[in-house]
């Protein structure tokens, strides 16, 4: 299927790898230029030039925290016409909440709803204006099944989802949709879990892996980043320009509801 969206300008946020690559590969498939975005600038280096190799969009690269003003600036200054918005960052790691101070409780609610806030208030009237915007948040399946030890990410990230619900609405007529993502188990470096830093998984111990996190999956498998993106990459099509405010579960059936 053609996305309509061949030449549209994307940024995509925490795309050095994982999901947000997966989206970043995605958009890239169809035709779109890229603004990348990672903590990591040598790992950020070798995806952008990966995507430019595979299908000869332009990719510019933004090295960075993307909850830093100064990297969102960056962002902004690189794409100030952006047609496409993919909000992506990293979640708090697994604490329970009797151990969160202050500081901690802020650092989380930045990174996980006033960050993808604040780059929604840059970009959105532009998209207005110009007729049309897609902006896609990843934020978590734990917003509707919450995970204890994750409350921080839960909690955040359900702020963004309500805050943004009315927002969406008050844009669609101009061809601008707001809607999120909430993957559930995929196979991502976070679903590993605590490793070392450049240690890789023999074939055995990730077979062994991903049918021990996969048992309660009606998919009976994770989910790929790659099919994580394609999903992404229709939600910012020409075709879903009447889709805006929801909420979509990309989890192989595990959310189990019928509405």
């Amino acid at each position: 299927m053609d996305l309509g969206i061949r030449g549209k300008k994307a940024i995509v946020c925490a795309s050095s790898k994982g999901l947000g690559r997966g989206c970043a590969v995605a958009l890239a498939e169809a035709g779109c230029d890229l603004v990348l975005n990672g903590r990591d600038a040598a790992l950020l280096a070798r995806t952008a030039a990966d995507i430019r190799q595979r299908f000869g969009v332009d990719v510019i690269e933004v090295p960075g925290d993307v909850s830093k003003p100064d990297v969102q600036k960056a962002l902004l200054a690189a794409c100030p016409s952006s047609d496409i918005l993919v909000n992506n960052n990293g979640g708090p790691p697994y604490r329970d909440f009797r151990e969160l101070d202050r500081e901690k409780i802020l650092e989380g609610v930045t990174n996980n709803m006033v960050t993808p806030i604040e780059l929604v208030k840059a970009v959105i009237d532009g998209m207005a204006t110009r007729g049309f915007g897609r902006i896609v948040n990843i934020t978590s399946l734990s917003v509707y099944m919450p995970i204890p030890g994750l409350d921080l990410s839960s909690g955040a990230r359900a702020g963004l989802t309500s805050f943004l619900a009315g927002v969406a609405r008050t844009v669609i007529d101009r061809n601008v949709t707001i809607n999120s993502l909430l993957p559930g188990k995929l196979d991502t470096d976070r679903l590993r879990g605590p490793h070392e830093p450049g240690s890789v998984e023999t074939p055995e111990a990730a077979a062994a892996r991903k049918a021990r996190l996969g048992a309660d999956i009606p998919a009976k498998r994770l989910g790929t980043p790659e099919e994580f993106g394609q999903i992404c990459a229709f939600l910012c099509s020409v075709h879903a320009g009447y889709l805006t405010g929801q909420n979509i579960p990309v989890d192989g059936g595990l959310y189990v509801s019928a509405f």
